[in-house]
């Protein structure tokens, strides 16, 4: 049985696999997934999955709802970091 993500509802991807494809994927992958963890995933969960410096390099190439590209710009923002 497949542990799904909650975040990917509609794609059969464990955590698991959800890790690898951000460890190994090709940069289209990492910030598709990037940017629907970014959106969907609990805050607490975000960093289950990426880190700060992964965030900040692929933040300028994601594509986002406004409204989540402005929580998560202004959170990086504070954290001290100029995306």
């Amino acid at each position: 049985m497949v542990d799904k993500t909650y975040f990917l509802w509609d794609y059969d991807l464990s955590e698991d696999q959800v890790k690898r494809i951000l460890r190994q994927g090709n940069e289209a992958e990492k910030c598709w997934l990037t940017a629907r963890i970014l959106e969907h995933a609990h805050f607490n969960d975000v960093f289950k999955f990426l880190n700060l410096q992964e965030m900040v390099g692929l933040f300028p190439k994601l594509k986002m709802r406004p409204v989540a590209r402005q929580y998560w710009q202004r959170a990086l923002s504070a954290w001290g970091y100029d995306v």
